[in-house]
């Protein structure tokens, strides 16, 4: 499938759910977590806009998973278990996705992406 510019595929392992990232700017506010669900996936993550990720197959196969404040919203496969993306705790506007599950990112090349505090120093606890 071959998508319009500024349009990235992301799909889990089992190839169940495929979403839609339209990304006028490319990628953005990469950075990886240390709160508790966070460092458990080790993700590297990018933001995007709530009306700019479009589920386009599988949403019967989307889990969601919250805890704490229940503001996030983290989604998976229910199949395969892979993190998709989340509905953002910081900014609820925003969904947080899963670079490794982007179609022809090679994740080893952000292996440079730092963390943020997200444990001690989360913004929404301020």
């Amino acid at each position: 499938m071959k998508l319009p510019k500024n349009k990235n595929l992301l799909k889990c392992h089992c190839q169940s759910i495929e979403i839609e990232l339209y990304l006028p700017n490319g990628f953005e506010k990469l950075r990886r977590c240390n709160c508790s669900i966070c460092s458990r996936r080790n993700a590297i993550m990018g933001s995007v806009s709530t009306q700019n990720l479009t589920v386009l197959k599988g949403e019967n196969f989307l889990k969601e998973y919250s805890f704490n404040t229940h503001t996030a919203k983290h989604f998976f496969c229910s199949n395969c278990g892979i993190y998709t993306h989340h509905q953002r705790r910081s900014n609820p506007k925003e969904f947080g996705f899963n670079m490794s599950c982007v179609e022809g990112v090679k994740i080893e090349e952000f292996a440079h992406i730092s963390y943020l505090d997200g444990k001690d120093n989360h913004p929404s606890d301020k």
